[in-house]
């Protein structure tokens, strides 16, 4: 147990880099766009990362336990633990963020239209895209 504490803290510096990682998404998505956007992105990338992250530790630590590898099995269970962490810390973030924004409770499905809008038909596709082409046209 001493040696997995002792372990942990070698995992401080990519503790530091996911930090450091969150920061900028944040200030460059908030600049480019709006800060709930921001948040809405850093939700998504750090369910993402945080769970590759853990289930390639986790792999790491099954492995090095099938192996018999003490050492291992302690370094890539200090690194799931940081990953599970990241985890639960982003989950209880995006609760929280759609508790305060309950818009972003539902997705938006791919295949909605809006309530006026017909099918576009397959002649209406092609004179869309003959018009496009048209734009593009030398002129005389």
């Amino acid at each position: 147990m001493v040696n997995l504490l002792a372990r942990l803290s070698r995992s401080i510096p990519f503790l530091i880099a996911l930090v450091l990682l969150a920061v900028i998404v944040y200030f460059v998505v908030s600049w480019r766009s709006s800060p709930t956007r921001a948040k809405e992105v850093l939700i998504k990338l750090f369910m993402v990362l945080c769970s590759a992250l853990s289930i390639i530790f986790i792999l790491g630590c099954l492995y090095a336990w099938a192996d018999g590898n003490q050492s291992v099995l302690e370094l890539s269970a200090s690194f799931a633990v940081v990953g599970v962490l990241g985890l639960v810390i982003t989950l209880i973030c995006r609760w929280r963020f759609k508790k305060g924004h309950p818009h972003y409770r539902t997705p938006v499905n791919a295949k909605a239209t809006a309530a006026g809008d017909a099918p576009i038909k397959r002649s209406d596709a092609f004179w869309w895209l003959y018009d496009l082409v048209g734009r593009f046209r030398p002129k005389k």
